[in-house]
């Protein structure tokens, strides 16, 4: 995966939104092709390799599982099937893309092959997790939705001594995220702090986030996705649908060309002569006047086309005479007052 400062790369995550259902995992990565997404993004999980059955629900949301490991287990797919994941995306035209949660995962997913390593925010503390991704020579984006500046620092420090080229999202772990907690600002600090590519993981709910944070310059965009606003699972809130997905995907690349094309402010208006004359105003005779009248500010007007004396030539005519009659609407012309 190129971090490409020319085109924002948008990510669809499916995270566990397909309940551990191969069939709807790859319904997703249909629906991500159809919208026009460039990558779509799973996590994967093996529960013996990941946690206990001591690790806390965030929401109990699932009624068939007695503990968090117990979901974490039914959302397993085996190699084979995650094997068949990726290269239906690829076969759309879509990178693949998903987060490991153990070793076990990680070594799965690099005989699978992914694009990039997608650390999710939890494992941003995970040294060896990250210097493990570092020397595959795969890229890296860093989700930075649980750390401060101190922990940022000392994983890109593990990315930059491996020599893995990275990225860093803005990311606020809430879900979904209200408008204050969304760090636009930090966008802009983060490429200034590590002067590399930046981006924003976005749980808003909104297309709204995204679109300013290329506006500012993000070059990867991921955005939790839902076939359905009644679909079942804690992330549907924070979770764009495909529909809201493609209009996002429209916005970007409309913003994407209007950064990469830079206007002369002079040049646009000098190209825009006709229009200027459609629109513009002429000074013209507010009445009919008479050869030999002295024109008064009364005897003035300011109509369409600007195709005579401009506006800010009515000043100049007031006080002089007029040398042949003029119509109402007539335009004032220099050689017509003296």
């Amino acid at each position: 995966m190129d971090f490409d400062e020319e085109k924002t790369a948008v990510i669809a995550e499916v995270g566990q939104a397909h309940d551990g259902s191969l069939g709807m995992a790859h319904a997703f990565i249909d629906a991500a092709a159809d919208s026009g997404a460039d990558a779509v993004k799973f996590q994967t999980h093996i529960a013996e390799a990941e946690s206990t059955r001591a690790e806390p629900w965030r929401v109990r949301f699932s009624p068939q599982d007695e503990t968090r490991f117990d979901y974490w287990k039914r959302m397993e797919f085996t190699e084979e099937q995650w094997r068949g994941l990726a290269e239906h995306a690829r076969k759309r035209d879509l990178l693949f893309l998903s987060s490991p949660f153990s070793f076990a995962a990680f070594e799965l997913l690099k005989r699978v092959g992914v694009a990039a390593w997608k650390v999710a925010s939890g494992e941003v503390t995970n040294h060896p997790f990250l210097e493990a991704m570092a020397k595959t020579g795969t890229p890296v984006i860093l989700s930075s939705g649980m750390s401060g500046w101190s922990e940022l620092d000392v994983a890109v420090e593990v990315l930059r001594s491996e020599g893995a080229s990275f990225a860093v999202l803005q990311c606020t772990t809430e879900y979904p995220t209200p408008p204050e907690r969304v760090g636009l600002n930090v966008i802009e600090e983060i490429k200034a702090r590590y002067g590399c590519p930046v981006g924003l993981s976005d749980h808003s709910g909104t297309t709204y986030a995204s679109l300013a944070a290329v506006a500012l310059g993000a070059t990867i965009l991921e955005i939790h996705v839902t076939l359905s606003r009644q679909a079942f699972g804690p992330d549907v809130p924070a979770s764009l649908t495909f529909d809201e997905l493609e209009d996002l995907v429209r916005g970007v690349r409309f913003i994407g060309r209007a950064r990469r094309s830079p206007v002369d402010k002079d040049s646009l208006a000098d190209g825009m002569g006709d229009l200027r004359r459609m629109f513009g105003k002429s000074v013209v005779a507010a009445r009919d006047l008479a050869e030999g009248c002295i024109l008064t500010p009364e005897d003035l007007a300011l109509k369409k086309p600007g195709t005579g004396l401009p506006p800010e030539k009515l000043q100049d005519l007031v006080g002089r005479k007029l040398i042949r009659s003029v119509r109402k609407d007539e335009p004032i012309s220099e050689d017509g007052v003296q």
